[in-house]
C-alpha cells in the first residue's frame, strides 16, 4: 500500500470538524484497506506506532526534525527554525520546505506504508550512543522520497502533533460502520476496553470477524481501561440510587494503578491513562511481589503517599513529585514513600472477573493477597443507613482520605471497563456545599497577560468534556490561584500543544489569543455555577441560547497529570451539579 493513499485520508479528515464525516471517511477507507495493514493505519492515524501502554514513544524534539529536514533539503537550519516560529506547525514547515526542493520528483521512490512505518519504528526504538544520528538517518531516508504533502504528516507524526481530531470513539464508530454495523458496536468497544489496543481490535475484526472479537478475554500484560465513577452529594442520594444498600470504600488521594502479575512474578504497573509506570515505583513492585500468593492476577489499587515519621496519609501532590523522575529515584523513594491500597481484582489464575459482581471480585482480591505494611486492602463496609455512611465518611476524612466511593453490590455490578456510570459513585468532602466541588477542566485556549502578567498568560480558557459529542465545551476563564512560578511555567508546559487555530473538537464562542490541543487537565474550584450566553458547556440544555459557566474559578494548584482530557469533568456532570445547587437554594 502506498503511503500517499493514507495521506489523502488525512487531508480529508483535516478538512472537516464533523465527527460523522470523519467516521464516514475512515469507514470507507477501512473497507478498502488490506487487513494486514489496518493495525498500522489505525496507529498512525492517531499519531502512534503502538498502543498507549507500550513504552516506546515516537515524539522527537522539533530540533531533531529540523536537522533532518535541513540534511535532506539542503536548507539551512536557521531558515527552517525561523519558519517554524512563524508557522507553529512542524508539518506545514516540512511541506513548505520540500515544495521548494526542485529535484524531489527526479530521484525519489514512491513511499509505501510499510517503509514509513518501519523507519518510524526504528526511530522510536533507537537508544543509547549514536541514536540521534540513526534517528536523523531514518527520518531523512523517508523525507527524501516523500512528496511535500507526505512530508507534512511524517513531520507531524514524529513530533507527536498529528492533530486530526480523531479520537478512540471515532475509530470504533468507523470500524463498526465498515465491517458490522451499529448493532455490534458494543462488541467492538468491549474488545477495546479490555485490550486497550485499537489496532489489534481493528485487525481481528477485519480478518476474522466480530465473532472473534467476542472471544477476546482479559490477559495479563494488556492493561484494561479504567472504570470511572459518577458523583453525588449526599448519602441519601447515593443509597436511593443504589437500591438502599451498597459497599462504601475509602476514596484514597493517590495515584491509581493497575498491576499485572504473571506466574513468574513479573510485574507491570499501569496508570489510569495506560502509561507503563513500573520503573517509577520499584518499591511498589517489590512490595506486591512479596504480598501476592496467586499465579496470574490483574488488580487495581491506589498508591498513597505517607508521612515517613507518623505513617499518616498525605495529599496526592506528594507522590506526584516522583512521577517522571529518571534520576535519584532511590532518593525520591525515601523522600516520598507510598503505601498501596488494593480495591479490585479483574483477573485471577485464568479467570476473567470483569463480568463478575463486585463482591465476587472483592473475595478474589482477599484470596490472592497476603496483606503487609506496604500493601493493604482498602477499608470497606456494606451499609444501608445514612447515619452509618456519615460516620464512615468522617472516619475516612480523619484518616486522610478524600471521602468515600460507593459501589453497587447487585448482580449487575460488573467492572465496566472504560465507562462511567452509577455502579460507582464518588462522595467527596467538597460535594457537601454549593460550588465547593472541585472539577477537573481541560485547557483549550489562553489570553495574553496584561499589566503584571505581561509576557505570560493572563488567563486560561477552560472546558468540560462532552462525552456524547466527543467535544470540549468552554466553561470559564481561569486567572486566579496561580503563584508566580506556575504562571512562568505555563507557557512552556502548553507549548507542545499550541495550535494556529481552535482545535476541531473545541466548541467556543470566545476568541482566545492562543489555542491549544485539549491535553492539560487542571483541578479548579469555583463559587457557583451560573447560566452564561458566552460559554458552550451544555449549551441550550438548561436554557435556550445559554450554557453553563463557573463563577470566580480558582486553580487549586493540582495538575491532573493522571487524567486523560477525556476523563475530565463532563458537561452532564456540571448540569447535575447545577441542578443540585438550585435544589439547595430552594430549600
Amino acid at each position: 500500500m502506498l503511503y500517499r493513499e493514507l495521506v489523502r485520508v488525512y487531508e480529508a479528515l483535516e478538512s472537516t470538524t464533523s465527527r460523522l464525516e470523519m467516521t464516514e471517511i475512515l469507514a470507507n477507507f477501512f473497507k478498502e484497506a488490506d487487513c494486514s495493514s489496518l493495525r498500522k493505519i489505525i496507529y498512525l492515524t492517531q499519531g502512534q506506532l503502538y498502543p498507549d501502554f507500550y513504552p516506546q514513544k515516537l515524539g522527537i524534539a522539533d530540533k531533531l526534525l529540523l536537522r533532518a529536514i535541513s540534511f535532506t533539503s539542503g536548507v539551512k537550519e536557521q531558515i527552517i527554525q525561523d519558519l517554524l516560529v512563524k508557522e507553529g506547525d512542524p508539518g506545514n514547515v516540512a511541506q513548505k520546505i520540500f515544495q521548494e526542493k526542485k529535484q524531489t520528483t527526479l530521484f525519489s521512490t514512491p513511499l509505501t506504508l510499510e517503509r514509513v512505518y518501519d523507519n518510524l519504528r526504528r526511530i522510536a526504538e533507537a537508544e543509547g550512543s549514536g541514536s540521534q544520528d540513526l534517528k536523523i538517518k531514518m527520518l531523512a531516508d523517508i523525507l527524501h522520497d516523500a512528496s511535500p504533502i507526505e512530508s507534512k504528516y511524517i513531520a507531524r507524526i514524529v513530533t507527536g502533533k498529528m492533530r486530526l481530531g480523531v479520537a478512540d470513539m471515532t475509530v470504533l464508530d468507523a470500524l463498526a460502520q465498515a465491517f458490522v454495523g451499529k448493532d455490534e458496536r458494543d462488541v467492538i468497544e468491549r474488545a477495546f476496553n479490555i485490550t486497550s489496543d485499537l489496532g489489534l481490535v481493528g485487525e481481528i475484526l477485519c480478518s476474522e470477524g466480530v465473532e472473534a472479537l467476542r472471544k477476546i478475554r482479559v490477559s495479563v500484560g494488556n492493561p484494561i481501561r479504567a472504570m470511572l465513577a459518577e458523583r453525588l452529594s449526599s448519602p441519601e442520594e447515593i443509597l436511593e440510587k443504589m437500591g438502599g444498600r451498597c459497599a462504601f470504600e475509602y476514596k484514597y488521594d493517590g495515584v491509581r494503578i493497575q498491576a499485572h502479575i504473571d506466574s513468574q512474578k513479573k510485574i507491570k504497573l499501569f496508570s489510569r491513562r495506560l502509561e507503563d509506570i513500573t520503573d517509577q515505583f520499584p518499591d511498589v513492585v517489590s512490595a506486591l511481589r512479596e504480598a501476592f500468593v496467586s499465579k496470574d492476577v490483574i488488580i487495581e489499587g491506589e498508591c498513597v503517599p505517607v508521612d515517613i515519621n507518623t505513617g499518616e496519609m498525605l495529599p496526592f501532590q506528594e507522590v506526584s513529585h516522583r512521577r517522571g523522575r529518571k534520576y535519584d529515584l532511590s532518593v525520591a523513594i525515601e523522600d516520598y514513600p507510598v503505601r498501596t491500597f488494593l480495591f479490585d481484582c479483574l483477573y485471577l489464575d485464568g479467570v476473567d472477573l470483569t463480568e463478575s459482581p463486585f463482591l465476587e471480585r472483592r473475595k478474589a482480591l482477599e484470596k490472592c493477597i497476603r496483606p503487609s505494611e506496604d500493601v493493604r486492602l482498602s477499608e470497606i463496609r456494606i451499609l444501608d443507613r445514612v447515619e452509618d455512611v456519615e460516620r464512615f465518611f468522617e472516619e475516612a476524612l480523619k484518616d486522610g482520605c478524600e471521602g468515600l466511593m460507593a459501589k453497587s453490590i447487585g448482580e449487575d455490578s460488573i467492572y465496566r471497563a472504560g465507562a462511567r456510570g452509577f455502579l460507582w459513585i464518588k462522595y467527596k468532602k467538597e460535594y457537601r456545599s454549593e460550588m465547593s466541588d472541585t472539577v477537573d477542566l481541560v485547557v483549550v485556549g489562553a489570553f495574553a497577560g496584561r499589566g503584571r502578567r505581561k509576557g505570560v498568560y493572563g488567563a486560561l480558557l477552560m472546558a468540560t468534556y462532552n462525552d456524547k459529542e466527543d467535544s470540549f465545551e468552554t466553561v470559564c476563564k481561569l486567572g486566579s490561584g496561580f503563584d508566580d512560578a506556575t504562571l512562568a511555567a505555563l507557557p512552556s508546559m502548553l507549548e507542545p500543544y499550541k495550535l494556529q487555530r481552535m482545535h476541531p473538537k473545541v466548541r467556543s464562542k470566545l476568541e482566545a489569543d492562543y489555542w491549544f490541543e485539549p491535553a492539560l487537565v487542571m483541578e479548579v474550584l469555583g463559587s457557583e455555577i451560573t447560566l452564561s450566553p458566552t460559554h458552550t458547556c451544555s449549551y441550550s440544555l438548561i436554557k435556550k441560547d445559554a450554557g453553563l459557566a463557573i463563577r470566580f474559578p480558582r486553580f487549586t494548584g493540582r495538575f491532573r497529570s493522571d487524567k486523560d482530557p477525556r476523563e475530565a469533568t463532563t458537561s452532564i456532570e456540571l448540569v447535575e451539579m447545577y441542578k443540585r445547587q438550585l435544589k439547595k437554594i430552594e430549600e
